[in-house]
């Protein structure tokens, strides 16, 4: 009876030291994941593409293993308001983030509430779009190079004369007023180029649309001689197709860097996988260029580094990726090692939808790539 009593005590001993182990076990989990550092991605305005491949790839960078053993991304949209931006980076500050990711909607309308957050600490940094408060970090490409460069493309195509269409972007935004003034004062050094029809198109292929058809309806297509659109390039050619105009009398179009469009752009008769309808080769007269889509990993990446105790500059200008008929190169299956060797083109088979952004290569990120952009899933550990 007492070997027994005794058998029985030292089960109880066991599995209390179990129960103990176990429930040490979860608590030093819990631990290591308070430990992470909070994270937040404030976003404006998200009603096309660009934001929502940016996002995936935000996301993928956070899923990537380096960097999510150390942090914590959580996501909120405010929508192009910027007093409710306002408030959620309060709210962000107050919930105790270590940093903040923005796309702001406006370069000036954050700067006190930024620099508040700077004060007790939290590092905030711009992708994209910029915010002038000194404290904070910006990343992004040169806007002014990309409006000058594609507006000087287009003037020469044109031989300094001719009707110009131009579809801005999201007004109020650092990104639409640096590219629209730069291409505005180039155009203007060409007496004989002319702006007949301007609109925001909201850096949306749909909006694009809407704004192309109502000029449409009072200019005609005989009227244009070449088009500079911040995104839409692919849709205009694809309007002038719906209006029979044969592919290889196109109007040359400056704009964004949307798989369709470059698509569009690759010599007709080009083998691609799933071409479809506007969505083929065509030789169509373009010159794309982009934001690209990985600024916002390429900021979180920084972010990391400035957590770890290292400098990072307030701010970093990523290159222009420019892309013309010349240059144009498809990716046979869009692996990581095949656009480090320059291919910047996409099958539709893989890509289904045109206004897919298609500048998403980085040799300075490499934890994200195609099905980061596509479906927020980083890429394998290398």
């Amino acid at each position: 009876m007492t070997r027994t009593l005794l058998s029985a005590a030292m089960a109880a001993l066991c599995l209390t030291a179990g129960l103990t182990h176990a429930a040490s076990a979860q608590e030093k989990a819990q631990e290591k994941a308070q430990e992470k550092a909070k994270v937040f991605l404030s976003m404006s305005y998200i009603g096309n593409d660009w934001q929502a491949e940016a996002a995936n790839m935000i996301k993928a960078m956070a899923a990537s293993p380096a960097v999510a053993s150390k942090i914590d991304l959580q996501v909120q949209v405010a929508g192009p308001n910027a007093q409710k931006q306002i408030q959620q980076i309060n709210a962000m500050v107050q919930a105790g983030a270590k940093a903040i990711l923005v796309f702001p909607i406006s370069p000036t309308a954050l700067n006190q509430v930024v620099k508040n957050a700077c004060a007790k600490g939290v590092m905030v940094i711009a992708y994209d779009g910029q915010i002038t408060e000194p404290c904070a970090y910006n990343v992004h490409i040169d806007q002014q190079e990309a409006g000058r460069v594609t507006a000087e493309w287009l003037a020469g195509k044109l031989g300094g004369k001719g009707n110009i269409v131009a579809i801005t972007g999201v007004p109020g935004t650092s990104v639409d007023s640096g590219r629209t003034e730069a291409a505005k004062a180039v155009f203007a050094k060409h007496p004989g180029l002319k702006i007949v029809a301007e609109a925001p198109g909201m850096w949306s292929q749909a909006v694009a649309r809407t704004e192309l058809s109502k000029i449409l309806a009072t200019q005609g297509w005989d009227k244009i001689d070449g088009l500079w659109m911040q995104v839409g390039c692919f849709t205009a050619n694809q309007m002038q197709l719906e209006a029979g105009i044969p592919a290889d009398k196109l109007k040359p179009c400056a704009g964004e860097g949307s798989n369709g469009g470059r698509i569009q752009m690759l010599p007709k008769g080009t083998a691609v996988e799933g071409a479809n309808g506007a969505y083929a080769p065509m030789g169509a007269p373009r010159i794309s260029y982009a934001s690209p889509p990985y600024s916002g990993a390429y900021a979180l990446k920084l972010v990391l580094q400035k957590l770890d105790g290292k400098e990072v500059r307030r701010e970093t200008i990523l290159p222009l990726p420019v892309v013309t008929n010349e240059t144009v190169k498809l990716c046979k299956t869009g692996t990581w090692q095949e656009m480090s060797e320059g291919c910047n083109a996409f099958q539709p088979a893989s890509v289904s939808n045109p206004g897919w952004f298609a500048s998403i290569f980085s040799a300075e990120t490499p934890e994200v790539g195609l099905k980061a952009a596509l479906n927020g899933e980083p890429e394998p550990v290398r």
